[in-house]
């Protein structure tokens, strides 16, 4: 079951990107790209929610609707 969860990314300093999310206690992605950045968040959120769900059987995120909003990054 696909669920949603909200992200908090932020360009640091040195120049990579930062992923946490208050959704998801102990999520952290570090990346070059915010795509990379992205790509590395999804698979530490899978891995929090497999270790959550072993744990208590249930998640705290909402299933993925039917509809959604999803800011879009357009850039050079």
């Amino acid at each position: 079951m696909e669920q949603i969860a909200n992200l908090h990314i932020e360009k640091l300093p040195e120049g990579v990107y930062l992923a946490t999310s208050d959704d998801i206690p102990g999520l952290v992605a570090q990346g070059r790209t915010v795509t990379e950045t992205l790509e590395i968040a999804r698979d530490v959120a899978r891995r929090l929610l497999d270790a959550q769900s072993e744990r208590s059987g249930a998640s705290r995120l909402s299933p993925l609707g039917e509809s959604f909003d999803l800011p879009l990054v357009v850039g050079s």
